[in-house]
Formats: C-alpha cells, sequence, structure tokens
C-alpha cells in the first residue's frame, strides 16, 4: 500500500545545514534507500567520509563542492554527481554569499554508523 509522507522528519545538523529527511531511518524507518531535501548555508563544509552506501546528489541552486582523492568537482543547478560507497569524499559549498539547495538520495539509507566521518 502507498505511504503518503505528510512532512519530512528534521535532522539536526552542524553548521546550520537543513536536513529533511522524506524517505529513510528516521522519517519512515526504511533502511533500503532515503532521500533529503538539504540547505548548505554559504561557506558551509563538513569532514572527509567513506560511507558504506552509494549517494546521488541532485543540486537545485548553488554550487556543491565534492572532493575526492583525485582533485574535486563543482556540481551546479541541474547537475547530478554519483558518489559511490567506499568512496572518500568531502563535501562543502565553496560560496561565500550564496547558499547550495540540493536533494540526496543514499542506498542503502544513510545512518551515522554507516557515514565514516573523518575527525
Amino acid at each position: 500500500m502507498p505511504r503518503h509522507i505528510a512532512e519530512p522528519a528534521r535532522i539536526p545538523a552542524p553548521g546550520d545545514k537543513t536536513i529533511e529527511e522524506h524517505v529513510g531511518r528516521v522519517s519512515t524507518e526504511t533502511a533500503s534507500l532515503s532521500v533529503a531535501h538539504m540547505v548548505a548555508p554559504a561557506g558551509w563544509d563538513e569532514p572527509a567520509q567513506r560511507p558504506d552506501f552509494d549517494e546521488v546528489t541532485i543540486v537545485v541552486r548553488g554550487t556543491m563542492r565534492v572532493e575526492h582523492d583525485g582533485g574535486h568537482l563543482d556540481v551546479g543547478p541541474g547537475e547530478t554527481v554519483l558518489c559511490e560507497a567506499g568512496e572518500r569524499i568531502r563535501y562543502l559549498n565553496p560560496s561565500d554569499t550564496d547558499a547550495c539547495e540540493y536533494w540526496a538520495v543514499c542506498a542503502p539509507a544513510f545512518s551515522p554508523g554507516a557515514v565514516h566521518r573523518e575527525a
């Protein structure tokens, strides 16, 4: 039976980043995938990670920089990046003035224990 999700679960995040999980472990107790809408403020970054899940990031506005062992990619509005499980990556918003709005789809679903962020 289809499930209607009337509103996403707000997930706390450091650095004033907004995370609204529409499907996933917190909002729907779904372990197979997660779908979240996010807004990263200007200058936001997070530590490098080596997640146990594939992550698709679809940028709506602004720029998301994805640092990886071979350099970095800048992903703009209407563009997508696929980061596969086990890759060492780091996400950041390189803009000093503009927020970055994006959607993230993770399979299996995101969980703090599966992201393996560096200290």
